[in-house]
């Protein structure tokens, strides 16, 4: 079947506006293929990476009981991020719709209790260390894994999986990586809980005009916030 561009183009941008955080709508009863992540994770590392390095690494975690290891601290750094207020406090000055925010610590908080069912847990990791280099040095390396794990979110929405970017579990990576036998000097990036999801009506998300934080030829004129 031959498409013309404009309907090649309405593919591509339903796919980009649609892909969303998927998290109660995660299907934990239904395993998810090997075959298919490993196709997925193909796609992902066609994306650009800064200066093709390639130093990219993906923890592939379907073991039931290093599933509910990795689960257990995440809830631990979720308590923590609940009683400091959470995306409320993170989020304030930016005014973003009270019932929308309310909507999304829902399904954080229902993923926080079922992450263990979740069928597979994914997590990035790019080689280095960079906590302590130059602004320069942690673009580079994040621009070099960050690109791919977005690639990999649409390529599973493309095949009817779901996931969602976290990174609570970052609070203990130092224990999840020892759980994992993963190399001191390899850095985790998020962790992606990944199942097929349940429904089809995904829908772009409300989202402030892009060109309220868009600033041309320089910062000088600041954009208009939303009341």
């Amino acid at each position: 079947m031959n498409l013309s561009n404009s309907e090649n183009l309405a593919i591509v941008d339903h796919l980009l506006t649609t892909t969303r955080s998927v998290r109660k709508r995660l299907d934990l009863s239904r395993p998810v293929p090997r075959q298919l992540i490993e196709r997925c994770l193909e796609l992902a590392i066609q994306a650009p990476t800064a200066s093709n390095q390639q130093t990219w690494h993906f923890v592939v975690v379907t073991d039931p009981a290093r599933r509910l290891q990795i689960a257990d601290y995440y809830r631990r750094s979720w308590a923590i991020f609940v009683r400091r207020g959470g995306a409320a406090n993170a989020r304030r000055e930016i005014h973003l719709d009270p019932e929308q925010m309310g909507r999304v610590r829902d399904s954080a908080s229902y993923l926080a209790e079922h992450l263990h069912e979740v069928p597979v847990l994914v997590i990035p990791c790019v080689e280095g260390r960079v906590e302590t280099s130059p602004v320069l040095v942690q673009a580079s390396t994040y621009g070099s894994i960050l690109p791919a794990v977005w690639s990999f979110m649409l390529a599973l929405r493309a095949r009817g999986v779901g996931a969602a970017w976290t990174t609570l579990h970052l609070a203990y990576e130092k224990e999840i990586a020892q759980a994992l036998e993963i190399p001191p000097s390899v850095t985790q990036v998020a962790l992606l809980p990944v199942a097929y999801y349940q429904g089809e009506d995904f829908k772009p998300a409300a989202r402030i005009a892009a060109a309220t934080f868009t600033h041309w030829d320089g910062w000088a004129k600041l954009p208009v916030l939303r009341d």
